[in-house]
């Protein structure tokens, strides 16, 4: 992939990178998406985060043919430590990690007085935990979006600082998708519902009805379906 050809995930993910931002990438993965937002002059500068050298390298290589050494700053560096002080970081950006792992990454990075002007975050499970991490560290959701990438379906969540609490729908289901539910959410929740259906019906055939496995998944079934009811009034 070139950093002119973003994946469709990473496209949605850069739809919410405010113009002009100052963005640091946090486990950037080659850099694709702060070396997009450059080449197309979107952003001003950018620091590209990881934790290991291998992909640190990665992210050189890509700095280096586009000439982006001036803007795009390469640091080996745990999370949000590789963000200094000096380079006036207003965004952040962490992509394509599970939740459990975004939080960690927010909770080591938190210092008492700052709050970023803008935190995009796209965990690949978990999200309702990201959601109840933003509400508890004095960030609100501004937006919310689901995309549908090779199959997969990607939760994006968008936080500035405020102080909001969320209904257990809410933090499970996201309180922009329940009241204005895109087709790629409900096909999402849709496509879960179908699963747990059918591990139900695996279950009934092996009368096993009675058992806290079908209980479990039965309520979950029932979350979901008035989760979905209740986005579609």
């Amino acid at each position: 992939m070139d950093a002119w050809h973003l994946s469709k995930r990473l496209a949605a993910v850069a739809n919410f990178v405010p113009d002009g931002a100052r963005l640091a990438d946090i486990g950037s993965d080659h850099a694709y998406l702060p070396a997009n937002l450059l080449l197309n002059n979107q952003i001003s500068f950018a620091i590209a985060g990881e934790v290991a050298p291998g992909p640190l390298a990665n992210v050189k290589s890509e700095v280096q043919r586009h000439r982006l050494g001036d803007r795009l700053i390469p640091r080996l560096a745990d999370g949000l430590a590789a963000i200094e002080t000096d380079d006036l970081i207003d965004t952040v950006v962490i992509a394509g990690m599970g939740g459990r792992l975004i939080c960690q990454i927010l909770t080591d990075g938190q210092l008492e007085t700052k709050r970023y002007h803008r935190l995009v975050l796209q965990p690949n499970i978990d999200v309702d935990l990201v959601r109840t991490w933003l509400s508890e560290n004095g960030y609100r959701l501004v937006d919310e979006a689901v995309v549908a990438d090779e199959g997969h379906y990607y939760e994006i969540l968008v936080a500035e600082p405020g102080n909001v609490t969320y209904s257990a729908r809410e933090l499970q289901f996201g309180p922009y998708h329940l009241t204005e539910p895109s087709a790629a959410w409900t096909e999402k929740w849709q496509r879960e519902a179908n699963r747990i259906e059918s591990i139900m019906k695996n279950l009934e055939t092996a009368d096993k009805t009675d058992t806290e496995a079908y209980q479990s998944y039965q309520h979950e079934l029932q979350t979901i379906m008035e989760a979905l009811v209740y986005a579609s009034r």
